[in-house]
């Protein structure tokens, strides 16, 4: 039994989907289109959620799949575990909605190859939701990823990132798979060079709805444009410390509305003066974030009993090499 299962795939491949923090998050103005410029600092983490793909032996044809609807042909060729908790509907899952917008593009650019192999994608999911880690996100990047190379669709890095940003403003970070400056919804990447660190990253059980976060009448929504250069050359002002300009705009008003969140929040920041660094959130929350000093990061032991400490679950990680 076990043989004839194992021969019904033609290959296994695992892939880590980093999780990601904001260094600092500015939003510089609304857009035409209903978003929000922002600017930030993306910094890629080397802990995150595993994604499994079993690739088959089974295929569809093209000749088949090019009557299908991207929508149609993406039930056809995958099956998707471990995020049945995450949506109701598969086809509500960023998973799927890749992996779609993949099928979508090769159709209207008809490059889609003679054969489509079936894929079995399973989800460990590690991260979790809602916690501006950027979790689901990473997931539709991974996906992009590895499905671009199983069904040889040969979009470029570009084509990519512009595909993920239909599915998600933080997807095209983690095609680019790198840490970088980021400009308009997320989309515009510029390469960053940032001194390895080790994090303590706490996740309280809390989460504001991000539609209300942008209608908050006290969210700052016209921070000053800073020049690339600027930032590439000040990343003494945000990677240990956060120093004026830079700052997060969305935690004051989600520790207001977040008890949790502010409870963490203020843990970190009791820390501050031993970790040697600055507390701050990530993303638009929930999770909250200390930059440790080297000096610190090497006393487990005490780095251990400050995860113990912590109102919520904790973690030290690390940036992605």
């Amino acid at each position: 039994m076990t043989e004839n299962i194992a021969s019904s795939f033609a290959s296994m491949i695992t892939r880590l989907s980093p999780a990601k923090l904001n260094l600092f998050l500015h939003i510089t103005g609304k857009r035409a289109d209903g978003y929000h410029n922002l600017q930030t600092v993306f910094r890629l983490l080397d802990w995150g959620d595993y994604l499994h793909f079993s690739v088959s032996n089974d295929v569809v044809i093209s000749t088949i799949a090019s009557e299908l609807s991207a929508n149609q042909l993406c039930h056809q060729l995958l099956i998707l575990d471990g995020a049945e908790a995450i949506t109701i509907s598969i086809e509500d899952n960023l998973i799927f909605k890749a992996a779609r917008a993949l099928l979508a593009s090769a159709i209207q650019s008809n490059t889609l190859p003679e054969q489509l192999a079936k894929v079995h994608i399973t989800l460990d999911k590690h991260l979790p939701m809602g916690a501006g880690l950027g979790g689901g996100s990473s997931n539709a990047a991974t996906t992009m990823l590895v499905l671009n190379e199983v069904w040889q669709l040969n979009f470029t890095c570009d084509e990519l990132i512009k595909i993920g940003a239909t599915v998600g403003a933080d997807v095209p970070i983690f095609i680019f798979g790198q840490d970088a400056v980021a400009m308009g919804i997320g989309e515009e990447l510029t390469t960053i060079e940032l001194p390895d660190q080790q994090y303590l990253v706490l996740t309280p059980n809390a989460h504001v709805n991000t539609a209300t976060l942008f209608a908050h009448p006290k969210l700052q929504r016209d921070i000053a444009l800073l020049s690339i250069q600027k930032i590439q050359s000040q990343s003494n002002y945000y990677v240990q410390d956060l120093l004026t300009p830079y700052h997060n705009v969305f935690a004051p008003v989600v520790t207001s509305l977040a008890p949790a969140v502010a409870d963490a929040f203020n843990y970190l920041q009791e820390l501050e003066s031993r970790a040697l660094g600055t507390a701050r959130m990530t993303g638009s929350g929930s999770a909250v974030f200390l930059p440790l000093d080297a000096s610190v990061a090497i006393n487990k032991k005490l780095v251990a009993k400050w995860i113990a400490d912590a109102p919520c679950a904790g973690y030290v990680v690390g940036n992605l090499k």
